[in-house]
């Protein structure tokens, strides 16, 4: 085995034991190699742990132990030598007082000094060549590793089993002043985190491995900002959600993603809660082929319901998430079914047959610019077909109804918004007139989510740029998939009917730090290799979105990630005529006619259509 000098305790160990064998050694030489007297033995016997005491209190002092046995140098000899020197001299001292140095031979202190010197600076010494050549036959890039907690431990560790590794772990470097020149499996930490740019020209490091799975999102921003103004490569291991089925290891590190930087910080659920309403029951999804539908659908797939039915009217999605289905979770008993939610013929059937408890409503049209020209799809898809499917709910006695909206529902200044603000509405109202449970989640942007600006930008960037944006101050709200997924379980859980549950999304992004963010972790630089272009504002876009109306007041509720955004009331009787009328319009094709009688329905809906 190794020699594993990397604790206080086996340093402190190390040099109490050259103390005795110093003091005895230095009477041995005295007497030229041969037995000590007897008077002389029990004289050093007797003075013993008065040196010892002494000693050790002075290599405490003299900071013997802050410093680490592979990095041996000047400063800890130097050190080791004040120690000795003053040692001896407090000995010496004593011992006249005591009895005029009875039993100590003149010669034996300058012989201590020597021996013991020799003894606590030699293994220091050997054990820094020892360790600098068993690097130095390590063919892998010189590593940087930020972060020197358990997953530092942990990727060091599996770096260093394998000497034909990628990467040579050299230094860590952790915000844990606590932690400062201490040393984990041999590798000291250096520093803290901005003097990676410093540590990285220091020791000619190669790359950065981020070692931080709890980071959140501000956190990893900063780190890969101080990582990209030290020009070298720099990888990071995934977040703590990611790790939770596994070990830490090499394998598992990959380049940092606009995902690690926007949306990292880990959802800590109810999950017992969860499951408890959950687990055996018929849930069905809508949109259950989308970006948000999908996922939710493998969230759900671990409460182990008693059927999951997807369904979508786009058959390429729908056939994708059942193979992913089929694939992860065998024993799940699922169906996928293909149709439009606002078409009552099938969404009747669907529901009157397979009689869901729960249903999770992700089906709509979300694409602004694109329905701003589009009025009566989006209103047909998103209002009508929410109708619908709540009519067909409420009808068949379904327990509870989530729909799933967006913040582009407050203060809508588009076509999109002003439908999903007017189906929140239709699910407060229904709430009040049946047993269905009708719970409404809203958040913001979800992170490459499909025709998102993440996935635009890649592509873009891909071609050689420009990255478009459209205007320098625009911002939005991030949050990842799996996150947004799981707190909308949570809001079905905690949810009693008739509440619009808001998602804490955190500080909003502006977009044009997304871009040149997302033109860094390419390894290409912001308006020298990817130019950054401003087009301008799009039909119904705001410059910033908002979670709530002002007259809705947020109040906190049970799960820190999640806020209740006290529902405005309406005149149910005279808003359902109002629906009634937009609904037969929609079997015309009056896009003006359509828009004012949307208006009427959301009367905070503001934008440019004449």
């Amino acid at each position: 085995m190794n020699p594993k000098f990397r604790s206080r305790t086996t340093i402190f160990l190390h040099d109490l034991c050259m103390i005795p064998l110093a003091w005895f050694g230095a009477y041995w030489l005295r007497f030229n190699l041969q037995t000590i007297p007897d008077e002389f033995f029990y004289s050093a016997l007797l003075f013993l742990p008065w040196v010892i005491a002494v000693q050790v209190s002075l290599f405490w002092i003299f900071g013997l132990y802050r410093g680490v046995w592979r990095f041996s140098s000047l400063p800890d000899l130097i050190r080791i030598g004040k120690a000795v020197l003053s040692g001896v001299f407090i000995i010496a001292a004593s011992l006249f007082l005591y009895d005029r140095l009875q039993g100590v031979p003149r010669s034996v202190l300058p012989l201590y000094v020597l021996i013991l010197f020799s003894l606590l600076s030699i293994p220091r010494l050997i054990y820094r060549f020892w360790k600098e050549q068993t690097f130095a036959d390590r063919v892998g890039r010189r590593a940087l590793i930020v972060g020197a907690g358990l997953a530092g431990d942990m990727l060091v560790r599996d770096l260093l089993a394998n000497v034909d590794s990628d990467y040579t772990p050299i230094i860590f470097v952790d915000d844990d002043h606590g932690k400062f020149k201490r040393e984990i499996r041999g590798i000291r930490v250096a520093g803290a985190v901005e003097q990676i740019p410093v540590l990285v020209k220091q020791w000619n490091i190669e790359t950065v491995l981020i070692a931080v799975p709890s980071a959140s999102d501000q956190q990893m921003r900063r780190i890969v900002e101080i990582c990209e103004t030290s020009k070298v490569d720099f990888q990071t291991l995934p977040s703590v959600k990611e790790l939770l089925s596994g070990a830490v290891t090499k394998a598992n590190l990959r380049s940092v993603s606009i995902e690690d930087i926007l949306g990292r910080a880990p959802v800590k659920l109810d999950w017992p809660s969860i499951k408890s309403h959950l687990h055996a029951k018929t849930i069905l999804v809508t949109g259950g082929g989308g970006s948000i539908g999908s996922e939710l659908c493998k969230q759900l797939a671990r409460a182990q319901p008693r059927k999951l039915i997807v369904f979508d009217q786009c058959e390429f999605n729908l056939y994708k998430i059942d193979a992913d289905l089929n694939r992860l979770y065998p024993e799940l008993r699922h169906q996928a079914v293909l149709g439009d939610v606002a078409d009552p013929v099938v969404v009747q059937h669907l529901i009157n047959k397979e009689q869901p408890e729960i249903i999770f409503h992700a089906a709509a049209y979300k694409h602004v610019p694109l329905l701003e020209n589009q009025i009566r799809e989006a209103v047909h898809n998103n209002l009508i077909g929410t109708k619908i499917l709540a009519e067909a709910a409420m009808t068949a006695g379904v327990g509870r109804f989530v729909l799933i909206s967006t913040d582009k529902a407050v203060n809508p200044t588009n076509v999109m918004g002003a439908t999903k603000r007017a189906a929140e509405i239709l699910c407060q109202n229904l709430n009040q007139s049946g047993n269905t449970r009708f719970t409404t989640v809203r958040f913001g942007n979800v992170l490459d989510s499909a025709g998102s600006v993440v996935p635009l930008f890649r592509e873009q960037i891909k071609a050689g740029g420009p990255v478009t944006v459209t205007h320098p101050d625009i911002t939005r709200y991030f949050m990842t998939i799996p996150e947004a997924c799981q707190l909308i379980m949570q809001a079905e859980t905690i949810g009693q009917g008739g509440e619009v549950f808001v998602l804490d999304m955190g500080e909003p992004v502006k977009i044009t730090y997304l871009a040149e963010q997302m033109i860094r972790l390419s390894g290409k630089l912001p308006y020298q290799d990817i130019e950054i272009s401003f087009v301008g504002l799009r039909p119904g876009e705001k410059l910033y979105e908002e979670l709530f109306h002002d007259q809705e007041q947020l109040l906190p509720t049970s799960h820190e990630k999640l806020r209740l955004a006290k529902a405005r009331l309406y005149d149910s009787a005279a808003w359902a005529k109002q629906i009634e009328s937009l609904q037969s319009v929609c079997c015309e094709h009056d896009s003006q006619r359509l828009l004012a009688m949307l208006k009427q329905l959301v009367p905070e809906f503001t934008n440019d259509h004449s």
